[in-house]
């Protein structure tokens, strides 16, 4: 069985901001992961990456959040992209507060 890609959906929040999510199935998890997908899923505002998760071979689940990297425990895609989109969301009320 060869990777197969489930999604790549590039969504736009406003001029200056956007998501971006990438989801691959493999054959077989990678080193440091105990599933069989691999993704990166990162939200850009202005240029910078501001969230990201993302399985890097060797390194595993994590996500970054406003330049802090934390381990993710990854249960499947659909509660993968819906933490990015809590992240997404709290960054924006965060980023909104004066």
């Amino acid at each position: 069985m060869k990777a197969t890609e489930l999604l790549r959906r590039r969504i736009p929040y406003s001029e200056e901001a956007f998501a971006e999510l990438v989801l691959w199935q493999l054959p077989q998890p990678l080193p440091g992961s105990s599933h069989s997908f691999k993704y990166r899923l990162a939200y850009v505002v202005q240029g910078v990456c501001v969230v990201r998760y993302d399985n890097e071979s060797g390194k595993g689940d994590h996500r970054h959040y406003k330049g802090k990297e934390s381990k993710f425990a990854f249960e499947s895609p659909e509660k993968l992209i819906q933490a990015f989109q809590r992240d997404i969301a709290r960054y924006q009320r965060e980023d909104s507060d004066p």
